[in-house]
Order: C-alpha cells, then structure tokens, then sequence
C-alpha cells in the first residue's frame, strides 16, 4: 500500500509532465480500436445486407461466381434458358421461384452523357426488379418501371445526382446502349454500402444486358414450410441436373462475405501496421518521461532507500506510475477509438459508401485488446527507468552521483549498436546482391529490422557528432544563445539520442516510400518511352471491358491510321514435357500489337507469333517445361476448343510491361473461340495519321463522348495517371504515418518541458547574469530544432538507404532506375525544423515566464 500511494502522489505531482505521454497512449490505442470498431462495423453491414439479399437457395447459370457476379468475358452475364425456372417449381419443397436477371458489366450516364457510377469503387448494378428485390428496396417515389422506357433507380444514387422521376438515363451494356425514363424512386430498408442499383422489368432487363429473350441470370427460391435450405438444395439439384451453380442462402452470403473480408482484412492489418508504428514511437516518448523524472526525483529516491524502501519496492514504484499512466491513456483511447470510427463512417458516407451507426458494433474483445495493449506497452517502456531507479544507491542518490554504471552501459550500448547496424548493413548489401527478389526480400526485411534498431541503440553515440556539426552549421550564428542550445542538446546524450530516434522512424518509412514509389515511376516511363511506339490508349480505368460500339467508334475517328485490339483469353496449356500449366492467361492482338508494344525477344520475332497457329512465351515459362521456337504447345481455350500452337517467339522476362505475357493474334483464338463467347478488348491501342496527332486525340475524346467509362490517354497523360496512382498511394501513406509523427513530436515537447524543469535553478541564474526572456526562448527553440533535425537526418539517410535496396530487388522485376526524390526529402529536412520549432513554444514559453528568484531558490 506505501508503494501505491508513492505512486500515486508522484503520478498526480506530476500530472501535467505526464499528460503528453498519456497522449501518446491515448492516439495509439484510438487507432487501434478505432481500426477494429470500424473493420467490426463494416462486417456487420454487410452480413446484414447479404442475410437480407440471399434466398433460401439460388440458381446460377454456368459460368457465375459464388458471389452470384454474372459477368463473363463477353461483357454478357452468363444465362440460363427460361425453362430452368419451370424446372425449379417443379421440386420437391419448393414454395415458390421466381427468376431474375442482373449485371455489373455495366455504365449508367444521364442525359448529359455524366458516369453515374460511385466513385468508391463500389459496383453499379442493373437489373430487373422482382420480388427478392423488394426484401430490401421500398418504392418510396413514383413507381416500379413498367415497359423498355422505365427505369428506377436507388434514392442514394438520386440524391448523389440529383435525379428526379421523368429524367433520361442511358444504360451501356455489350449489347448496346438502351434508354429509358426515371419512373420511380426506391429506398433500401438496410444499409446501403455504396453500390448504385437501377432497376428494369424482366422483359427489358433480359434484352437490355443479356440481348436475349427469355433467359435469366438467376432464380431465387424460396423454401416450403419446414424444409431446410440443405434439404431444398439437393431437391433443386435433381430436378435441373449439374448444369447450373446452386447455393443455399449461408452458402451465398459465405462466399460476399469472404470477397468483401479479403478487402477489409488488407484495410484492417495495414492500420493496425500503422498504429504498430505509432506504438512504437510512443515507446521512446515514455522512455524519456520516465527517465527523466527518475533524474529529477534522484535525492527523493535516495531518502526512500535510506530510510529502509528495497530495490524492488522503488522499482514497483516507477512501474505502478506507469501502469496508472497507461490505464488512464488506454482508457481514454478505448472512447477515442469509437469516435475515430465514427468519423472514418461519415467519411465512407462523403465517399459514397454509406455505413449507418445503427450498426455500430464494439465487440468486448475491442476494449480488451486496447486496454491491455495500452498498459503492457507502457509498463515495458517504463521498465528500463525503473530498473535504473532501483539500481541508484542511497548515497550516491544523496549526493546526486547518479548510477555508477551509466558509463559502462553506454560503451557496452554503443558496441552493441554498432554491431547490430553493421549486420542490418550486410543484410540490406545481401539484398541489393540478391538474384531473386524472393530471396532479396528477405534479406530486405532483416536488414530493415537490424539497421533501425541499431541506429535506435546507437542514437546517443551519434548525437554527439551530429548535432555538433549541426550546431557549426546552424547554430554558431547566433552566438552565445547558439552555443549554449548546442550544449544543451549535447548534455545527456542518451535523452537526445531517443527523441531524435521517436521521430527517425517515421520519416525513415516516408524516405523508403519515397525512393520506392519515384523509382517505379521513373522505371515505368523509360520503359514506356522504351517500348510504347502507340500515340493513344484508351481503356477503362475501372477494368470494363471495351464494348463493340466503342471499339467501332474508334475506328472510325477522323485522324486515326490504325487501331489495334487487345483481349486476354484463359486457356489450360500442355507442353512438349507432358505438363498441363491451368488456366494461363493468352494475349490476343491484331498483329499490329507488335509495333504498338516493343517487347524484346531472346529467341524468334514476336510479329511471326501473329502467324495463324503461333503464339510466343516468355522466357522463364520456355525454360521451365523445355520450349524453343518451333515447340507445339497444346491450347485448351476456355468456352473454346484446343488447338496445336506453334511456339514463334521467346520474349524476354526483362520487361516491365506485359511482363510474362503469352501473344498471339485475335484470329487465331477465332479459330477456337465462337464469336458469341469471345471476349471484349480489355484495352484498344490507336495511331495518328502522320503530323495528325492533336487532330486525332480531340477526334477520339469525341467519339468517345457517349462513352464516359472509357479514357484516351496519349503517352504523357498515361505516365501522368501512373504518376497519379503511385502519388495517391503514397498520400494515403503518409496521411497513416503521421499519427507516429504526431507522438514523435509530442516526445520533443515533453523532452524539452521535462528538460527545462530539470534545468529550473540554472535558467534562474542565466536570466539574474543578464539572459532575456526572448533569448532564453531563442535558445529552447534552436535547442529543440536541432534534436528535430538530427532525428531527421537519421531517418532520411536510413530511408534513402532502405529505398535504394529495395529498387535493387525491384529491379530484377524489371524497375531498374533508381530515382532519390530530393525535392521530397528536402522538404521534409526543412519540415523537420519547422516541427521541433512548434515543439518548442509551449516549454519555451513556460520557460520565459519562469520568476527569476523562485528559480534560484529552486533546488
């Protein structure tokens, strides 16, 4: 009970210096928590919504996903004959069956031609309205559509675009662009994720998205009394035969939500990697706080040994601080991790993915895992001040020796982080000498590990030098207030070392993002300039497919000499060794492809691939199951029959685009393939009559005009959209990194706040020989400044390092420029000095009104 109430009287004494650590505990947990309330939430919507949308059993045509997406590679749903739906009323426990049809594959535009598809992501969904549908929509404007010239559509949608009934909406589909009129307005009666519905009658929706009559994509059954969704399965099943896909309701929602879980478990880990990284950080916040408050309170804990308290008992005592400070902070956190989830919903809702808090789920293990993480992580980094504190003696406590053996640890640390850099070092350099990048990450990985935690452990042997020469460069200009700042930052090494390594780790992760994400960039645009010999692309950036009507509008822009088509066909292949690769995927282009991308060949010419009966593959693939030109591959198209290819070309794995490809011409997959199950263009490649560039690129942008899915790019708007998607990439990135920047910079606060309490008498008696207030402040901010900036450079150089071995790995892969963005890394430097300023006015402030008496006094 003494020890807890020592502890607790220290902990209140020192409420305000331990209030940036409970910050630091408070961010770190909220991010957890919030990551995990806000995952929970999401899979709850969702469950909600699959449970509502499933039928007891569901028929689907041959060729559909078990999420029941219907789309093939012809850009039509696979279909069933309307026949099945007689069948399935036909079985045993069937209550009733109705039949649907619905796609994807699909664009809706407005009268002006606008996409009405989510900018989430989320998929836009046209299909026929029936009763399945009304378990989850209520008509709440107008009416059901009725006749091809109606169309309704979903009230999240409408609002979005501000669409009322009697607007014209344009349905563009493989079979053609269909319009009707808005006849209604329907409301989900659960939680709307995001998707845009629109809604046809089955007649329409049937030649609308499928060109056929009579035909569905699916049929809902709903089960009789007392007949499980098992049972009503198995009667299904013998009543239409193995032609068609049947699932019972748990067996639909099963697989949405395994698709939906893959997403949100990518989302979940890299947050909580994050909230790792910020734990991390927040680990050297508390160091210091403790160790500097053990220094400040040595004369106390000398009394207490001296008057019969044990080693054990002042070490339970520092640590019974930190537990309330990390019971508090976790706490605190737990509450702020909801609100964080509640504010990542509303900015799902701006989005478009709408996520209702009626469905706010905290499970009791959320909670659980914050608190105890929160305590544990705090209590471990207290552990090393503590144990210092129960290792002072009476005496020396008295006397305000300190440890005895702080300098034996130091050289020991010191030899220990030099050893621990050097192996990272080696690590990274086995890396950069990898042959494979499968090996090379790992040495990667090790050499990451070891080099940061040796430049953590060694951070208080490179203070000195650094900020010295920091300080010669910097600081010396200002005089003596410089120097003194100098001083001050060099004092205890050991404190500056752990603030300078709280920030180094962030900015070392934006440093190798950096590097890693400008090489890509500056890779993929010698290779474009490389091999692209195209003027214009002009693809989806979604992933749809090219439709027909498209493709033939390109063809006919004014301007345009030549049109290349691109499609990808999966086919099982059997090679000379007797081996059957499954489901590859074949390239097939007009021959013109050839021109359009420049691969490079190690054997053979890539334009004989375009040979009736040819293809090419790439090298590794040849070498793996003994291929040369000439070898017969035997091709098992999908949807198609096989045929016996000669293998022309062997391209060259040291590529970047359409690296391991497999080509061959359109007409010869014709020759297996039927016309009906051919697949549409993934991308179509376009070239300008000679001097006819600009006429030919405004020529394409308006033919495309009724076509908003699709974009024309000539070869400087594609290296600026790939420049684009790395950028955003990186953003969001950076946006997660600086939560652990956040807590390293409260480290420089409460560093510099604890540091000038330590230094109280001796700021008293530089302001009574003649130090101003405004010098005084100066010379806290040029101290903090300079902390900042070494932690900086630390962790820019190691980032510079950590990105250049990783663009080594990258450029087996074919990425082989190295590109160090130094605008980036420049401005961060400066960034630096700007945050340990703002660090600074808070302790440099207090500081500034210090009475100068009660200073002196001090002891």
């Amino acid at each position: 009970m003494t020890v807890m109430k020592t502890s607790m009287r220290n902990f209140f004494a020192h409420k305000g210096r331990m209030a940036l650590s409970a910050v630091a505990v408070l961010l770190s947990v909220a991010f957890v928590c919030g990551t995990l309330v806000f995952t929970d939430t999401m899979n709850t919507t969702f469950d909600k919504l699959f449970a509502a949308t499933s039928s007891d059993v569901t028929v689907s045509a041959e060729g559909a996903s078990d999420t029941g997406e219907t789309t093939s590679g012809n850009g039509k749903p696979p279909a069933m004959p309307a026949a099945v739906l007689d069948e399935v009323r036909g079985a045993r426990g069937v209550k009733s069956a109705e039949g649907s049809v619905f796609s994807s594959a699909v664009t809706v535009v407005d009268a002006d031609k606008d996409n009405l598809s989510p900018s989430s992501g989320a998929p836009t969904i046209v299909g026929s309205w029936n009763a399945n549908e009304a378990r989850t929509m209520k008509v709440t404007s107008g009416a059901a559509p009725e006749g091809a010239g109606q169309i309704m559509v979903d009230a999240d949608t409408a609002d979005k675009h501000d669409l009322k009934i009697g607007d014209e909406i344009g349905v563009i589909t493989a079979v053609g662009t269909h319009t009707a009129k808005i006849s209604g307005i329907a409301t989900f009666t659960v939680t709307n994720p995001g998707a845009a519905i629109f809604y046809l009658d089955t007649p329409t929706a049937q030649r609308a998205l499928v060109g056929e009559p009579d035909v569905y994509t699916n049929v809902n059954v709903t089960a009789a009394a007392g007949v499980s969704d098992d049972q009503l399965k198995k009667n299904v099943t013998a009543a239409i035969g193995a032609d068609y896909k049947v699932q019972t309701a748990k067996e639909t929602a099963d697989a949405n939500r395994e698709e939906v879980g893959d997403f949100l478990n990518v989302m979940k880990y890299a947050m909580l990697g994050f909230a790792g990284i910020a734990f991390l950080v927040g680990i050297f916040l508390i160091i210091n706080t403790f160790s500097m408050l053990v220094a400040q309170r040595t004369r106390e804990i000398g009394l207490m040994r001296a008057i019969g308290s044990s080693r054990r008992q002042v070490n339970r005592s520092v640590l019974a601080e930190a537990l309330l400070l990390g019971f508090v902070g976790s706490v605190l956190g737990i509450g702020a991790g909801v609100g964080l989830a509640i504010g990542l919903m509303k900015l799902m809702g701006m989005t478009g993915m709408n996520l209702s808090t009626d469905d706010l789920t905290v499970a009791w293990t959320t909670p659980v895992i914050g608190l105890v993480l929160g305590v544990v992580v705090t209590v471990l980094a207290a552990y090393l001040p503590a144990r210092r504190a129960g290792k002072i003696s009476p005496m020396a406590a008295l006397r305000d020796a300190g440890a005895p053996a702080d300098a034996k640890a130091s050289a020991v640390r010191a030899v220990l982080g030099l050893l621990l850099t050097g192996a990272g070092g080696f690590g990274l350099y086995l890396a950069a000498a990898a042959d494979k990048a499968s090996e090379g990450s790992l040495w990667l990985g090790l050499g990451v590990v070891l080099t940061l935690i040796g430049f953590v452990v060694v951070g208080p042997l490179l203070a000195g030098g650094v900020v010295r020469v920091l300080g010669a460069v910097l600081l010396r200009a200002f005089g003596p207030v410089g120097r003194m700042a100098e001083r001050n930052a060099l004092r205890n090494p050991r404190r500056t070392g752990a603030t300078g390594a709280a920030l180094m780790i962030g900015l070392a992760l934006v440093a190798c993002l950096s590097v890693v994400g400008s090489s890509m960039v500056a890779s993929a645009t010698e290779q474009l300039d490389k091999t692209v010999g195209t003027d214009f692309i002009i693809q989806s950036d979604q992933g749809k497919p090219i439709n027909s009507q498209a493709v033939q509008a390109v063809k006919d822009a004014p301007g345009v000499e030549r049109v290349t088509e691109y499609k990808i066909l999966d086919a099982d292949l059997t090679t000379p060794d007797g081996k059957t690769s499954k489901t590859q995927s074949i390239s097939a282009a007009d021959p013109s492809y050839a021109t359009d991308l420049r691969t490079e060949t190690v054997a053979g010419k890539l334009a004989d691939a375009y040979r009736p009966d040819s293809m090419s593959v790439p090298e590794g693939f040849a070498r793996d199951h003994g291929i040369k030109v000439g070898s017969k591959v035997d091709v098992a198209f999908k949807d198609g029959t096989t045929g016996a290819l000669t293998v022309r070309a062997i391209t060259s794995d040291d590529v970047v685009i359409d690296k391991g490809s497999m080509y061959a011409s359109i007409a010869t997959a014709a020759t297996y393939v039927p016309a009906d199950k051919m697949p549409l263009d993934l991308l179509v490649f376009a070239s300008a009559k000679e001097g006819q560039q600009d006429a030919a690129y405004t020529s394409l942008k308006a033919a495309l005009h009724d076509y908003p899915q699709y974009v024309v790019r000539d070869q400087t708007d594609y290296k600026e959209a790939l420049k684009d998607q790395i950028g955003q990439l990186l953003n969001l990135i950076y946006g997660l990194l600086a939560l652990a920047i956040v807590v390293a910079v409260l480290g420089v606060v409460n560093t510099l706040a604890l540091s000038v309490v330590e230094r109280t008498r001796e700021i008293g008696l530089m302001r009574a020989i003649g130090l101003s207030r405004r010098q005084l402040r100066r010379m806290i901010r040029m101290e903090s400044v300079v902390i900042a900036l070494f932690g900086a450079l630390l962790g820019l150089g190691l980032g510079i390092g950590w990105g250049a071995t990783a663009q080594q790995l990258l450029a087996l892969e074919g990425l082989k420029v190295l590109e160090i963005p130094w605008p980036t890394i420049t401005g961060v430097f400066v960034a630096s000095a700007f945050v340990g300023l703002f660090a600074a006015l808070i302790p440099a402030f207090r500081a500034g009104r210090m009475n100068v008496l009660n200073a002196i006094a001090t002891e």
